[in-house]
C-alpha cells in the first residue's frame, strides 16, 4: 500500500488531495491526529508527508482558538446559545461537559473541518493551475 507513486509524489493530484485530507483532519479533536491523517492520505491515495504535516496547524499555541471557534460555530449551526466555561484538563470535567458543549463543539469541528478542506482543495488546485498556465505564458514570450 506504500508503493503507491501519489503517496510519495508531489504534483497536480496529490497535493490537492493532501491539503484537503491535512486540513480536515487537523480539525478533529482526537489525540494521535497524524496517524488519522497517514491513513486517510492512503486511502485516497494523496501526498502523505504533506497531509501529516498539515494536522500540526493544530498545535498547542493554535487548539485553544481553534476549538472554541469551533465550539461557536458548532452553537451557531445549532441554535443555541454559547455558554461560559473553563478548560479543565480532568476526565470529571470532560464527563460533565460532553452533553453541554460537546454537541455544538462536535457540529463546529466538523462544519470547519469541510470547509477548510474545500477551502484547500480549491487554493492549491487553483495555484497548481496557474503555476502551469504562467510556465507556459513564459515559454511562449521566449520563442
Amino acid at each position: 500500500m506504500l508503493h503507491k507513486p501519489n503517496l510519495w509524489a508531489l504534483n497536480r493530484k496529490s497535493a490537492p488531495g493532501a491539503f484537503a485530507v491535512g486540513l480536515f483532519v487537523a480539525w478533529v479533536p482526537m489525540p494521535f491526529q497524524m496517524v488519522l491523517a497517514a491513513g486517510l492520505a492512503i486511502l485516497f491515495n494523496v501526498n502523505l508527508p504533506v497531509a501529516v504535516a498539515l494536522v500540526w496547524i493544530t498545535n498547542p499555541l493554535t487548539m485553544p482558538i481553534m476549538f472554541y471557534a469551533a465550539y461557536m460555530v458548532g452553537a451557531k449551526i445549532l441554535g443555541h446559545k454559547a455558554q461560559a466555561f473553563h478548560f479543565e484538563a480532568t476526565w470529571t470535567w470532560i464527563e460533565a461537559s460532553i452533553s453541554t458543549i460537546g454537541p455544538p463543539f462536535l457540529v463546529g469541528c466538523i462544519a470547519l473541518g469541510i470547509v477548510s478542506a474545500i477551502a484547500g482543495f480549491v487554493v492549491i488546485k487553483s495555484m497548481w493551475r496557474y503555476s502551469i498556465l504562467f510556465k507556459w505564458q513564459q515559454r511562449k514570450a521566449d520563442k
